[in-house]
Formats: structure tokens, sequence, C-alpha cells
């Protein structure tokens, strides 16, 4: 039984591209040096129809706890372990980049429809629980609003919350949004990251990396976070890197995130123009395509002579925010 869930979890990663065919069974030995197995039978044949991955990595678990490999059965102990074995079938970084770069050369949305089917395939986006997130829309006298309750960030249990009190202090990674969470095994008071990977790219002339956030707090949430962990801002340097990153991007549109003294600077892009979602409320106004193309506009003008007329108004209203109510 425990070999056909080994042949599955193979047969998965062959087909969504994880493993090419050629590396088939040195995919099968990482499972079993992760599982700490030490004989495996091909069954015969294939795995007929699609392959239930989280069904999968349930079976692998529970005959992991019955044989002392993974050393408690809950939720928190449970991520750790399939993140592990996950991590084992996922492309190294450089291979990730290298496709990224690749489709990005066609087109900037081909690029990152691949890079988040691709998060969702190594289970980094878990399919199954984002599918129990509860979603409706309530009419407003402002409008409508666009009600989420996420369920895909589960809850502690007590056994982890006990056990990370008696973990000594770390401050490695510097917090969950750092660089240093690609590939991190993880821990009880910190996420595993061993199926994560993430793309370098420049924004307004420094590194950054652009990756999704395993939540999905709303549609393909995809976060830009600086490659160095230095304080969040928002001034007009932020708006600057706003407006390179959707001129890089122009089918994303993107915000500040709050500022977090903890976290490192970041902000949030998210799809602006796919078909197949639910549309956002400042998707739906009017004025918003003509006001973002004129933007744009302007942007690719300017921005080859160092200015960036664009972020003059924001600027102005950041001002006038930060000094309210006599701001404006």
């Amino acid at each position: 039984m425990i070999d056909e869930a080994v042949d599955k979890l193979a047969c998965y990663a062959q087909r969504t591209g994880l493993v090419d065919p050629c590396e088939r069974i040195w995919a099968v030995n990482a499972i079993l040096e992760a599982l700490k197995l030490d004989s495996y039978t091909q069954p015969t044949g294939s795995p007929e129809g699609e392959i239930d991955l989280p069904a999968v990595l349930e079976e692998l678990m529970d005959d992991a706890h019955a044989r002392g490999v993974l050393p408690e059965d809950s939720v928190v102990y449970r991520d750790l372990f399939d993140t592990m074995l996950m991590g084992r079938l996922t492309p190294r970084p450089a291979q990730v980049i290298e496709r990224f770069r690749a489709l990005y050369a066609e087109s900037p949305q081909r690029a990152t429809d691949w890079y988040y089917r691709f998060s969702q395939d190594t289970n980094y986006i878990r399919r199954d629980r984002i599918a129990k997130d509860v979603k409706w829309v309530a009419p407003t006298e402002y409008g409508e609003l666009d009600i989420t309750i996420n369920l895909s960030k589960p809850e502690k249990d007590p056994k982890a919350i006990a056990a990370a009190r008696n973990l000594p202090a770390s401050a490695y990674p510097r917090c969950q949004l750092c660089a240093e969470n690609e590939g991190y095994a993880g821990r009880v008071n910190h996420p595993a990251r061993g199926n994560h990977r993430m793309i370098p790219i420049t924004i307004n002339g420094s590194p950054w990396f652009l990756q999704y956030s395993p939540y999905v707090y709303y549609n393909e949430h995809c976060i830009c976070l600086n490659r160095e962990h230095v304080p969040m801002r928002i001034d007009r340097a932020c708006f600057a890197k706003l407006l390179d990153f959707v001129r890089q991007f122009p089918h994303y549109f993107v915000a500040p995130t709050p500022i977090c003294p903890s976290w490192g600077d970041r902000f949030w892009p998210t799809t602006t123009s796919r078909a197949d979602t639910i549309p956002s409320p400042w998707r739906k106004r009017r004025w918003r395509p003509r006001y973002a193309s004129a933007a744009m506009r302007m942007w690719r003008r300017e921005s080859s002579s160092g200015r960036c007329p664009c972020c003059a108004s924001p600027t102005r209203t950041l001002r006038g925010w930060w000094t309210w109510p006599t701001g404006f």
C-alpha cells in the first residue's frame, strides 16, 4: 500500500513537470529517504486519472507517524513533514528562475501564470485549503463590499505552542517575508518553506524578489519583498517602486502594505486582467483603465529622464494624510 502512495507522488511530480521522466527513479529514492524506508517494490502500471496530492500526502504521513518517523500527529508537524517531502521534488531555484525568465521574454503574463501554477503544484499554495475559504459580496451604501474568511492558514495546536516555548530564540529568518525563507526547513514556530521558490527582479534600481503568498488572501496574492531586510516605508520612493513594478508586469496592480516594524520592505501585487477570476471592486471602476493607461504613458515618457511626475500626486496625498486633519 505504501509503495503505491510513493509511486503516486513520484508520478504526480512527473506529470506536473517538477521532475523530468529521466529523474523518476531519483524521485522515488528521494521520497524513500525522506520517509526513512529501505525497500520498495514498483507497482505494476501507472496511476489512472488525476492524482489527489493531499490524499497521497496524508497517506504517506499516516504511515510515517505509525512508524515513528513523524513524531507528532498534528497540523503543525504534518505541515513541516509534507513540505519537506515536496521540497525533495521541487526544482532548484536556478531552474525555476531560468524557466520564468524564458517565459517572461515571451510575455510577462505567461511567466506569472506558469509561476502561480508551479507554486500550487509544489503544494506551497495548498489548493485544498484555499478551496475552503469563504467569500461573498455584501451590498453597502458605498457599493459592493467583498468579504472573505481565509481558512488556509492553519491554527497552531497546543503541543506545538508548548514546544515553541522551549525553543531557543532565533533571528533566522528575520521574518516570514524575507529572502532567507526560500528552502528553509521550518520549525514549530516558523513555517516550512522547503518547496518555496522566489524570482529575483529589479525594482527602481534595487534587487527585490517576487513570490506568491501561500495563503492567497485574494486572487493571485503576490508579494514583492526587498532583498535586504530594511524597514517598510511609504514615501515618494515607494510610489516609484510601485510604478516600476507595473511597468514590468502590466497585468498586475499593486499596493503598499501597512507599515509593520518587524517585517521588511514589501508590497502586494495582484492580478488585474484575468478573465477567469472574480474582479475586485477597484477593477470594476470604469475610470481605472483610462487613468492607469495615462499614468503608464507618463511614466514611460518621463522615467528615462529620472523624473517621476506620477509620484507627485500620491506623495501630496500621503503628506496630507500624515498631517490629517490639517494637511488637506
